[in-house]
């Protein structure tokens, strides 16, 4: 009898368990991992829970969008139990409570969101299950995780109006991208041409400016060549005769030079000579008519 009572008594109870314990039909106390005892036909086991995380799949389920566009959704939903006590006698099933929750849940959700935002905004509608199941989990004795949407489906017909509505969109940004393109090669075009032209004015202002300054230059070195030649002038009157045969000299040398053979080089003493002849010889005719 003695070894039957302790078999009784003693309770051992593994990591991460818990045992919620009922004496005469009242709660009593939690159970944790580890030896426990008991009073036999005293108290008795009511449930038991693990705390380990815990997976809940939610069923499948036709929604509707806002659009009126009907999907089928699934979930999952990850909770842990760490009140042993509140998750016996505060929730009649747990499990199936959360699964219909969810499902409530994701109904209302998705009637306020259009298909496109409801296949491109999954975290966003992950963060509001999770805040509506914690919410309403915190007092069954366990906490929500994480809830992730598994998988949404779409009718054949939307899906295909959907890929076409995709492929039209890809053209018109593929068109708009070679649009855009040619527009900016255009501009670029224009202002590469804006930056040549500009260039080129300016390469002609300088040169301008530079042939303005040569003549300047050279006017200025004329001037003073000429002011240079009438003071000598004034103060020497053989400084014209002098000119005059320098660049007399000047010519005769460069004639010298030429590689020409019809050319006969006569001194201007000598056509003053010829020119005396001449003037002499018509003398003589007119005495000699008059006699």
């Amino acid at each position: 009898m003695i070894l039957i009572y302790l078999f009784l008594a003693v309770k051992i109870v593994s990591q991460a368990e818990l045992w919620v314990i009922e004496r005469l039909g009242k709660y009593h106390r939690t159970l944790g991992a580890g030896i426990n005892f008991i009073i036999p036909f005293m108290d008795q086991k009511r449930s038991q829970f693990h705390t380990q995380e815990q997976i809940i799949d939610v069923p499948r389920q036709s929604v509707i969008t806002k659009d009126n566009v009907s999907i089928q959704i699934d979930a999952v939903v990850f909770i842990r139990i760490n009140d042993a006590k509140q998750a016996t006698y505060e929730i009649k099933d747990l499990k199936v409570a959360i699964a219909q929750l969810a499902q409530t849940t994701l109904r209302a959700e998705i009637g306020r969101m259009e298909l496109d935002e409801t296949l491109s905004s999954r975290a966003d509608l992950n963060a509001v299950l999770l805040t509506a199941l914690d919410l309403a989990s915190s007092t069954w004795g366990a906490k929500v995780t994480r809830v992730e949407v598994a998988d949404i489906s779409v009718p054949q017909a939307v899906q295909t109006a959907m890929e076409l509505q995709m492929e039209a969109e890809r053209r018109r940004r593929a068109t708009e991208t070679a649009a855009e393109g040619d527009k900016n090669a255009l501009i670029l075009k224009a202002e590469g041409e804006r930056q040549q032209a500009f260039k080129q004015a300016e390469a002609v202002e300088r040169m301008a400016d530079a042939s303005k300054y040569e003549k300047e230059q050279l006017a200025m070195g004329e001037q003073k060549a000429m002011e240079l030649i009438n003071l000598a002038m004034m103060n020497n009157k053989d400084a014209a005769s002098f000119l005059l045969a320098k660049d007399r000299i000047a010519a005769f040398a460069g004639l010298a030079a030429s590689d020409s053979a019809n050319k006969v080089i006569v001194p201007i003493e000598t056509s003053e000579m010829v020119g005396s002849l001449s003037a002499f010889a018509t003398l003589l005719g007119q005495n000699n008519s008059g006699t």
